[in-house]
């Protein structure tokens, strides 16, 4: 069966990780998970576990991680542009 568009919520810690190492660059440890907590101001709370199997690894992103930065990034604007429209909507 093909994903729904709806899938993509579960992806979304891939989307917030890519985005952080584009615009920190290369980061070591828990540093992206941090960076995430403290930019949505305690709202998003990724688990370091959950996301990274060995924590002291590094991490950068390459061109291919720009792509799917990219796409990803699209994919969530439309995905809330469509949820704003609902929850605008009156009869």
């Amino acid at each position: 069966m093909p994903k729904s568009r709806n899938d993509k919520l579960r992806g979304t810690p891939t989307l917030l990780v890519l985005r952080t190492l584009d615009v920190r660059g290369s980061l070591h440890g828990h540093a992206p998970c941090e960076h995430i907590r403290a930019v949505s101001e305690e709202m998003l709370k990724v688990e370091e576990g959950s996301l990274y199997p060995a924590l002291h690894k590094g991490y950068s992103i390459a061109a291919r991680g720009r792509k799917q930065l990219a796409d990803e990034h699209e994919t969530w604007s439309r995905l809330t542009q469509g949820v704003a429209r609902v929850l605008r909507y009156s009869s």
